[in-house]
């Protein structure tokens, strides 16, 4: 086996025994290339199904292009997908224009989520996040345990030694499970290649820019790129020395904001 292989054998493990241990469980697709190429690996695990609903948390920010290719793929691939918004917030007029992105990210995003997940009782949630694609998480474990208001204690996360998993949760708690902590984003795009996944077009550059991380439009930025083709990116993240989310404004909002959303229970 080759070095993507490795990975998608551990991934497909990782998501049968998630899928074991929890049939009420359910996937995070934000529509970039992380949670689809997961969502890949997901249909691969299951016989090109997939047996769980998949929830998109729109904060009604999102560029047009990540709604039109969520449409797209959720009907071709057969999805249940679930589009889970914070109505409440929505109302309040919570929005980039009127307030920071760690309040937006927060309601819009994590509110969403928990209204979600209390009213369908998911304990499981399998997201497509990298432990190369930000400091807090390389802090973060496969089978990560939540508390019932959504907590993440990252000073206290179980061990997991030669891959092996605690897989099950307290009866109060729900699991995050994340396949590709394992994964890089160079890793991400070589497998998109091989596999010939769709992506979504921002990725690829347009007059000098291309988007390399995809969140909501008010606060997600352009990086300056030649790469149009997978090819091309490849090639760009084989020598960057750029971050991979140096676009996204609320990386930057002030110090600790990730660590400060995770712990609350962002994706």
């Amino acid at each position: 086996m080759d070095h993507l292989d490795q990975l998608e054998n551990k991934s497909i493990y990782i998501i049968r025994e998630a899928y074991y241990q929890y049939k009420n469980m359910a996937m995070l697709w934000s529509i970039g290339k992380d949670s689809t190429s997961l969502l890949w690996l997901v249909r691969k695990a299951f016989n090109g199904h997939v047996p769980f609903p998949v929830i998109h948390i729109d904060t009604t920010f999102k560029f047009p292009e990540m709604y039109e290719f969520r449409d797209k793929y959720a009907k071709e691939w057969g999805l249940n997908l679930i589009v889970a918004k914070n109505e409440d917030a929505i109302n309040r007029g919570i929005s980039y224009a009127t307030h920071d992105a760690f309040t937006c990210a927060h309601e819009l995003k994590t509110v969403a989520l928990q209204q979600t997940m209390a009213k369908l009782g998911f304990k499981a949630l399998l997201l497509g996040i990298r432990r190369d694609e930000h400091g807090i998480r390389a802090k973060e474990r496969v089978f990560s345990p939540r508390s019932q208001d959504f907590k993440w204690n990252y000073q206290d996360q179980p061990a997991e030694l030669w891959n092996q998993y605690k897989s099950k949760a307290d009866e109060e708690t729900h699991l995050r499970v994340h396949p590709l902590l394992h994964w890089t984003e160079l890793d991400i795009w070589k497998y998109v290649k091989r596999e010939n996944l769709p992506v979504n077009s921002l990725y690829f550059a347009k007059n000098g820019l291309r988007y390399r991380s995809l969140g909501c439009k008010p606060i997600t930025n352009p990086m300056k790129s030649e790469a149009d083709t997978v090819d091309k990116i490849i090639e760009e993240l084989a020598v960057t020395k750029e971050a991979e989310r140096s676009g996204r404004a609320m990386d930057k909002e002030q110090m600790y904001t990730m660590q400060k959303l995770r712990s609350l229970g962002y994706m």
